[in-house]
């Protein structure tokens, strides 16, 4: 058994701080599990090292590392290696291979000579061997447990070798006190590792609860919350892979597109507290149903009064029936030709003209007597305010209500905790209703106080509600309408010409249409035509 000398031991240390520092500063699990297996090596001179990881059903050890110095060996996640059962066929612990057995009891197995040993099944080890032509002698294993004791993985050890004279030999009482301190430290770190990925799965599947909620609201809205991370992310690669122009310093790491997308999943997470009425209101009329209906039975009450009072008039007077006919027939087309109006009025459109804006407020002061026997105005006061909306379906105080979603949604987002790594995700989600001219909502900042990720997120959300097939109010543009109206927004200080640009000249514009739009949408895009793109 090898004697370690001060010199040695001093080294051994300095091995095992180097490695609590690069376990500290390390993010990746796969290289951490590499470095562990390599300094275990070096720190005892051993010719090869195992890392063994319980499998997802945590009922078998998984080869995860093997190297072997004297066969060349370096292999990650072994293929074809067998794993170590933990259990036997009746469910009891196998205790019969050396690393099930230390992953059962959690003590470390130290063991001179394997073909002398009594106490292990090493039929698997032998085949190995007569495999590789290999002799395998001294073995170390040690198991790797976290703070409530739950396995972590087991760190097998194979043929120390003398430093002076290269002889196979056993592990010392030495070794074994260094691996176990290593397999400690090995075992904190991964474990803190694991928590922080359990802890951001567990955030992600928060957000995905929230947008399932807002789903079950409106379908519509749904499918918006998923698409806009989506899009935001092709274009941000883009900026990212731009290496000219204003935008040419843009680079994101790998940290910066998990925030940029847990920003976009969340981008309207405040629609959780908007009233379904409003969000999918398909018709101005519409509230828990269309009330175009209700408009529809006053008209037929009016022809009915209108045939009514025309048999009157006949029955007063014996002649001039022709002419009683004709004013009726007159009157009836006159009220279905505003009953023809009004159904397509109630649709909501880009912009309602001011003429026909007059005639609804004209056909609102029709008279008409309701079933309660009372006169009154054919249009009431909300009915009218309603069915003379300019743009859209909202009347101003229900916009005000949709736009509301955003400031909910900056309220939530900045009453959470945020990490440090997250720390810009209520920034980017709550500016992408913000406009380049400081016009925006809900806190009206222009350009230069917004940072690229929010600005180019308010053109993901844009364009994705243009060519969305799917909201009840109205219907998807054409690829090649929906860019000029984006175009336009460009030039009129809506959004970041810049970013604008990389949109069209990179084809994000296409490549998301080809994933997520109706084909009957696609049409053929002049990149020439478009405005505030020049090519």
């Amino acid at each position: 058994m090898r004697e370690l000398h001060p010199e040695q031991v001093a080294q051994r240390l300095d091995q095992l701080t180097e490695l609590s520092v690069a376990l500290g500063h390390g993010h990746d699990i796969a290289t951490l599990l590499e470095r562990i297996v390599t300094t275990a090596k070096n720190l005892t001179g051993a010719d090869g090292g195992t890392l063994y990881r319980p499998s997802a059903d945590r009922q078998s050890l998984d080869f995860h590392i093997s190297i072997n110095d004297s066969l060349g060996i370096h292999k990650g996640g072994v293929i074809g290696v067998p794993a170590v059962p933990l259990f036997d066929a009746a469910g009891q612990p196998n205790l019969a291979s050396v690393a099930a057995y230390a992953a059962h009891s959690g003590r470390a197995v130290n063991i001179a000579d394997v073909y002398r040993a009594g106490d292990f099944n090493f039929s698997a080890m032998r085949a190995f061997d007569r495999h590789y032509g290999y002799h395998s002698q001294s073995f170390l294993t040690v198991p790797m447990s976290d703070h409530e004791g739950g396995l972590i993985g087991v760190l097998q050890l194979i043929n120390a070798k003398d430093p002076a004279s290269g002889a196979i030999c056993a592990f010392s009482p030495t070794d074994q006190r260094f691996i176990e301190a290593l397999a400690a430290q090995a075992a904190v770190a991964i474990t803190n590792q694991q928590l922080i990925l359990q802890l951001e799965q567990l955030l992600e599947a928060l957000v995905k609860l929230i947008n399932i909620g807002i789903d079950e609201k409106s379908p519509h809205t749904g499918r918006h919350c998923q698409l806009v991370p989506q899009l935001t992310m092709m274009l941000a690669e883009a900026v990212h892979q731009c290496d000219s122009g204003p935008l040419a310093a843009f680079r994101m790491s790998e940290g910066d597109r998990k925030e940029l997308w847990l920003a976009g999943l969340l981008h309207d997470c405040g629609k959780i507290t908007t009233p379904v009425h409003v969000v999918d209101k398909a018709s101005k009329l519409e509230t828990i149903y269309d009330r175009i209906g209700l408009i529809d039975t006053r008209f037929e009450v009016l022809m009915r009064d209108a045939e009514i009072a025309a048999l009157r008039q006949k029955l007063a007077s014996p002649d001039g029936h022709a002419q009683i006919e004709l004013r009726l027939a007159g009157q009836l087309a006159a009220l279905a030709a505003d009953r023809d109006f009004l159904r397509p009025a109630n649709v909501g459109g880009e912009g309602m003209p001011a003429a026909e804006q007059e005639r609804v407020r004209r056909i609102a002061h029709y008279r008409w007597v309701g079933p309660d026997g009372a006169e009154r105005d054919f249009l009431d006061a909300d009915e009218l305010a309603n069915l003379t909306i300019r743009f859209g379906t909202l009347t101003e105080a229900e916009r005000q209500i949709i736009n509301n979603h955003i400031a909910v949604t900056v309220r939530m987002l900045e009453a959470l905790p945020w990490p440090r790594h997250l720390r810009n995700v209520a920034e980017y989600a709550g500016g992408h209703h913000e406009r380049m001219d400081g016009k925006g909502y809900p806190r009206g900042l222009r350009k230069e106080q917004m940072s690229v990720p929010a600005r180019l997120m308010a053109i993901a959300d844009i364009f994705e509600a243009l060519t969305a097939p799917d909201r009840p109010y109205k219907k998807g543009k054409l690829l090649s309408e929906s860019l000029r109206i984006l175009g336009n927004f460009s030039l009129n200080g809506h959004i970041d010409p810049d970013l604008f640009d990389i949109f069209i000249r990179a084809k994000v514009y296409l490549a998301f249409a080809g994933r997520h739009m109706d084909p009957r949408q696609i049409d053929a895009v002049d990149e020439a035509r478009i405005p505030g793109y020049f090519p």
